[in-house]
């Protein structure tokens, strides 16, 4: 079956800006199969997860996160994409799991970031209210120009895979066409030849007939 690619939303891309932890990857989701990833979070602390299906059949797939205790917090079927953010009500290992159990037939590519807490200050004293200096404020202006930078880097690096699989998908079908087509030419070909042989058969043995 041919591999699918799935378009990608701008807007779930931009991530939250900063974490004190964070986790993010691309895998292949198999066929029938299921994937979890864990992340320790202090009570208290606020979680971010964002997901999106790059390629694969419909482009969608089972997501759930649960607790330290197992409670489920979240809980999607058969989604493209989506982001939940929480406040984690315990310390402990958060798991968070994706599932195609539904689908037997085609692998995925899963996009996924996990995020939880927020980066310390750029500045001592910056919650602070006070009023920053030119060179402060220009050190808070290029951290905030950077997380930008980042995010249009995770996206445009998403698109690029889904360019890459669906370049290879057309090349696969481009490839299996023209081995098709050669195979149908071979054997238009052959009957051709055949049939003009037929001909030529018959009028031999009647010219070559005499009467007694």
């Amino acid at each position: 079956m041919g591999r699918w690619y799935c378009r990608l939303p701008l807007l779930l891309l931009f991530l939250v800006p900063g974490s004190s932890s964070a986790s993010e990857s691309n895998f292949e989701l198999p066929d029938n199969a299921k994937q979890c990833f864990q992340e320790d979070i202090m009570q208290g602390t606020k979680g971010t997860l964002q997901f999106q299906v790059i390629t694969g059949g419909h482009c969608d797939v089972d997501c759930r996160l649960e607790d330290p205790d197992g409670n489920g917090l979240y809980k999607k079927m058969k989604k493209q994409y989506d982001n939940y953010t929480f406040t984690a009500s315990k310390n402990g290992t958060y798991k968070f799991c994706f599932s195609k159990e539904f689908s037997t037939f085609t692998h995925k590519t899963v996009y996924f970031d996990f995020q939880g807490g927020e980066d310390p200050p750029l500045l001592p004293g910056e919650n602070r209210v006070r009023t920053l200096t030119q060179m402060q404020s220009v050190y808070v202006s290029i951290q905030e120009a950077l997380k930008s930078v980042i995010d249009h880097q995770t996206h445009f690096r998403l698109r690029e895979a889904q360019g890459r699989s669906s370049a290879e998908d057309l090349n696969t079908r481009v490839a299996y066409w023209l081995v098709r087509e050669a195979l149908i030419l071979l054997v238009v070909s052959i009957a051709q030849v055949l049939l003009l042989k037929s001909f030529f058969s018959d009028k031999r043995t009647r010219t070559t007939c005499v009467e007694s």
